[in-house]
């Protein structure tokens, strides 16, 4: 079904992504391919889509294919029928309709006239009203972009299906009508993504590292378990090597003082004995040469102990390693922040929600914001924050910090390098090697903090904005975030995982992602 042999990628400026894959997809096979942001998931899935090129090696598909692709602004000008793959075909047919008998639309066309019905009844299965075709779709939400390329499966109906992270963007009920398909599908499929839930509807794993494709024979969850064991195993070792270090310390320090016991009495020997003095010095430098190299030894030794901790260390995944650090708010228990009543917002003539909304908001509490995709819950968060008035209704907003992060980091500058951010952030005016201490705390490291904010990845943004945060001197009564999982690997839904947990403010999470909202011990949620 799909063979890639020895395949290397080089970017464009020559910087080697990955090298030497292999590894296969048979029929019927349902596979995962996961991997830490910037390790080339994306690159892969193009290259056998032949999007991209290969620097070495080779792919084979030998079967009819289907890609969706992972949403990035970079479909604006396309339309519904482009993005379904058949736009030549749909203009050739409708060229067909109005008279033009040309030869060359009866081959573009080649004998598909259920074309139009067929796309308009997969749209159909996705919520869509019958569409334009030819309609561009800029002015659809990135929900309903990604609906359209979903439609497309069944548009096509191919052997193979390459996925994209096709769970960005999609409300919970699309989610469910994507899980089902997967469920009951025949097709052979490869799909990258975070979404643990959609993980575990995949029979196999493919783990895309710095060293290669590693196959694991199962879901995500017994993928997992793998991972768990082996970081298990990990800090045993390391805890054993900390041991052994111990030990090795107390041993040299007893071989030394011994050493130094022994020329001691040595020395008395001697002089009582009336050797002498030359002698005396001869054995007092090998006495001292024993000593050296003795603490030689035991130096190499211990060196090398302490570089092999420092790889295993290093090795851990970087959830197990991080310090966020982020206080406590400082509004007490239970007071009341917000109360909302019949409240609604006006667009034209139409209300947003058919029905007013009363609800309060005190502190302390954890929230789940949720509503299909245009229910508002954006739009309700700009109330809550102040940044815009309810069109009818009263909002009461009782003083307090607020901070959003929404599913981008766009407060985040892309003119600034990291270290201008942290230090833009750090209005309790914390020392240089505080700001810098704390970058090391976030996993970013001296040689990257000269990297501008619209160079980082996905999860750089994310662990960017948590340090910022953590540098504020006054930390957000409120933390309200806004699809925070887009763009993530589960690493970093694992470092936001922890960060958010930690976190003892009143928080507002806006997210479809079932099992990192169950993560968070929400209280109640807020239904548009």
């Amino acid at each position: 079904m799909l063979t890639i042999h020895d395949v290397t990628y080089l970017h464009p400026d020559r910087e080697l992504l990955f090298q030497n894959l292999s590894f296969s997809i048979s029929k019927l096979q349902k596979a995962a391919l996961i991997g830490h942001n910037g390790s080339g998931k994306s690159t892969l899935l193009k290259l056998i889509a032949g999007e991209l090129r290969p620097f070495s090696g080779m792919i084979s598909v030998d079967a009819p294919f289907y890609y969706v692709p992972q949403l990035v602004g970079q479909y604006h000008a396309t339309s519904i029928a482009d993005a379904l793959g058949l736009g030549d075909k749909l203009r050739a047919y409708y060229r067909i309709l109005e008279g033009d008998v040309d030869s060359e639309n009866f081959t573009a066309l080649d004998d598909d006239w259920e074309l139009e019905e067929r796309c308009q009844l997969a749209l159909a299965e996705w919520g869509f009203p019958r569409q334009d075709l030819l309609q561009p779709i800029t002015t659809l939400s990135g929900g309903q972009k990604m609906k359209i390329f979903l439609a497309g499966i069944s548009v096509r109906e191919p052997k193979l299906l390459l996925m994209d992270e096709p769970t960005n963007h999609l409300d919970a009920e699309s989610r469910e009508i994507l899980y089902a398909f997967i469920r009951r599908s025949s097709m052979s499929m490869l799909v990258v993504s975070h979404d643990r839930e959609l993980l575990r509807l995949l029979d196999s794993t493919y783990e895309l590292s710095s060293t290669g494709v590693t196959l694991y024979s199962g879901n995500y969850d017994f993928y997992k378990q793998q991972k768990d064991l082996s970081l298990h195993a990990l800090q045993q070792y390391i805890h054993g090597q900390e041991t052994a270090i111990r030990k090795a310390k107390e041993k040299e320090r007893i071989a030394i003082e011994r050493q130094q016991r022994t020329d001691a009495r040595g020395k008395k020997k001697q002089e009582k004995a009336g050797v002498a003095r030359i002698m005396i010095n001869t054995l007092r430098n090998k006495a001292e040469n024993s000593g050296a190299k003795l603490r030689s030894q035991h130096a190499e030794k211990m060196d090398g102990m302490r570089a092999e901790l420092t790889d295993l260390r290093a090795s851990r995944p970087a959830a197990n390693t991080m310090q966020f650090g982020l206080a406590a708010s400082g509004q007490h228990h239970g007071k009341l922040l917000v109360k909302a009543t019949r409240l609604n917002l006006n667009f034209g003539t139409e209300n947003l929600w058919q029905t007013d909304l009363d609800f309060q908001l005190r502190s302390g509490e954890r929230i789940h914001l949720q509503g299909a995709n245009g229910s508002g819950k954006t739009a309700l968060t700009h109330i809550i924050l102040g940044k815009t008035e309810p069109s009818s209704g009263i909002c009461i907003r009782q003083p307090h910090q607020a901070f959003y992060i929404d599913q981008d980091y766009s407060f985040l500058k892309p003119e600034l390098t990291i270290y201008e951010q942290v230090q833009h952030a750090n209005d309790g005016g914390l020392l240089e090697h505080e700001v810098k201490t704390k970058l090391n705390q976030f996993l970013f490291t001296a040689p990257m903090w000269d990297r501008y904010g619209e160079q980082l990845s996905g999860g750089e943004r994310m662990r960017l904005a948590l340090c910022c945060l953590a540098l504020k001197k006054e930390k957000p009564d409120v933390l309200i975030l806004d699809e925070p999982t887009n763009n993530l690997d589960i690493q970093n839904i694992e470092i936001l995982t922890a960060a958010i947990n930690e976190y003892k403010g009143t928080l507002i999470i806006i997210s479809h992602d079932q099992t990192f909202t169950d993560a968070l011990s929400l209280q109640r949620s807020i239904k548009l």
